[in-house]
């Protein structure tokens, strides 16, 4: 594992038009991610530590994985097809019948947030951090902005009257990063 892949951390999550745009990478590069609204945010408030009212579903995996004895151990993005990026959630469940790791392929963003929420290790392929573009300018840009920003202007309210979280529709994360 040493050498197939690269420790990285989430830098940022910032809104966009249709989704946000979640800034992942480290000291040598930062690359984007595009994700839903929701997940987005999800993965913002575990970030900041944010109360929430009721358990969002992040939260009630990690309930479930915390009843079944189960740990997010770290989680992988291991390829991008397309502009497409795919991952690895790796847990381990230790109960009365001893270990047992488990490999699940799932969404980067969902593996970004529950990782988050467990405070476990992020990783990428050394193959697909050498491949993305490096965009630690274009963050250092967007945070410059939000800093002289300040509190002057108040932050948008989600509208989420118009979506229904029960339906499936294609993930901002699918579509490849714009150019700048």
């Amino acid at each position: 594992m040493k050498n197939g892949v690269v420790p990285i951390q989430v830098l940022g999550v910032i809104p966009t038009n249709r989704g946000c745009a979640v800034f992942v990478g480290n000291n040598v590069k930062t690359f984007i991610i595009y994700v839903e609204t929701t997940v987005g945010q999800a993965i913002a408030m575990f970030m900041q530590g944010t109360p929430k009212e009721r358990p969002l579903t992040h939260d009630m995996v990690g309930h479930i994985f915390n009843g079944l004895g189960v740990s997010v151990q770290r989680i992988v993005i291991n390829d991008l097809k397309n502009g497409t990026y795919f991952a690895r959630l790796i847990l381990k469940q230790e109960n009365e019948l001893g270990k047992k790791i488990i490999e699940v392929d799932a969404r980067p963003s969902d593996c970004l947030a529950l990782a988050i929420q467990a405070k476990a290790p992020i990783f990428v392929a050394r193959a697909v951090f050498d491949e993305v573009e490096d965009t630690t300018e274009v963050l250092k840009k967007l945070n410059e902005m939000q800093e002289n920003a300040g509190a002057a202007e108040p932050e948008p309210e989600s509208d989420s009257s118009s979506s229904n979280p029960d339906v499936d529709e294609p993930d901002p994360e699918d579509e490849p990063p714009e150019a700048k």
